[in-house]
């Protein structure tokens, strides 16, 4: 039996939350509300919603030796992520900067901080953690050079899970291994990049396929998502309807919960619609990891 359901290995920020009236422009200045420090990053953010969920979780990720990553180091812990992959110093913890607007939209700034000193030599030191896990999940906060020895690392009959945020071209190894590669339309548009050749998300997905991925998953906000398979067929996947408070940390609840879902041995648009009502009870309540919803909270909905 393997050890964990889900190895999460990425970012951990301490996200710094202001809400504004409006987004600024360029050169404006706004004036917001108190600020409020949250553990966040989507690493550890997916790391706590997958365990929030039941899952068996670690998190391979670097932070400072500071007050946000002991705030993180605990978060973690309180949700049930074993941390053992958790690496101190190097850095200052990341910060994430953001400001939501009165509709739940938000704006984010990141400084990598510690996760740029996430390294491959760290990926190779922890190669027990992958042998041991299920499904691993990784995003693009930290190093390119580190999610590609995550994929040379990954274990027989593992599944590797992408979400390619901030998103950037992807070497045809790391494509290849994902099983799914998960998009938003801003995500999607940056990899296709000349090959976005259609305003239709299920021509994006097929595009997306075309480039290597074993599956694709395209999330639509409101407008649910689309998940298409390596035999090219798009199937669209409702989403919950509900009244969104706040948008922070929702993509990475819904990329923990899906990946949670296929290492249990669902199928992807199962897997995926499990993860829309995941997504759906995250935006009904403020913060990333604080809005995180428990197995039983999902099944309510």
């Amino acid at each position: 039996m393997d050890d964990y359901d889900l190895l999460v290995v990425g970012s951990a920020n301490a996200d710094l939350v202001i809400g504004v009236e409006r987004r600024p422009g360029a050169g404006e200045t706004v004036l917001g509300s108190d600020l409020a420090v949250h553990p966040g990053g989507k690493g550890a953010n997916q790391a706590v919603a997958a365990a929030r969920l039941g899952a068996r979780t670690a998190l391979l990720a670097r932070v400072g030796d500071d007050g946000h990553g002991r705030l993180l180091l605990d978060s973690l812990r309180a949700a049930g992520v074993d941390t053992v992959g958790v690496l101190v110093g190097g850095a200052p913890t990341g910060v994430a900067l953001i400001t939501v607007d009165p509709s739940g939209d938000n704006s984010i700034v990141v400084s990598p901080g510690a996760n740029g000193r996430l390294t491959p030599g760290d990926v190779r030191a922890a190669v027990s953690l992958f042998h041991a896990s299920r499904v691993v999940s990784t995003q693009l906060e930290i190093p390119l050079e580190t999610v590609v020895e995550v994929v040379r690392n990954l274990a027989p009959g593992s599944r590797f899970v992408l979400n390619p945020s901030p998103p950037r071209p992807l070497p045809t190894e790391v494509l290849a291994a994902c099983d799914p590669l998960i998009v938003n339309e801003h995500e999607a548009k940056v990899i296709l990049g000349d090959a976005c050749v259609s305003d239709a998300p299920e021509d994006w997905a097929r595009l997306l396929l075309a480039k290597g991925p074993r599956s694709v998953v395209v999330t639509l906000g409101a407008q649910g998502s689309l998940v298409a398979s390596s035999s090219g067929a798009v199937t669209r996947v409702a989403s919950v309807k509900v009244d969104a408070v706040d948008t922070t940390g929702a993509g990475d609840a819904f990329t923990a919960a899906l990946a949670f879902r296929l290492g249990a041995g669902a199928a992807l648009a199962e897997a995926a619609a499990y993860a829309s009502r995941v997504g759906a009870v995250a935006v009904t309540r403020k913060g990333a990891q604080d809005s995180f919803p428990t197995a039983e909270e999902v099944d309510a909905v």
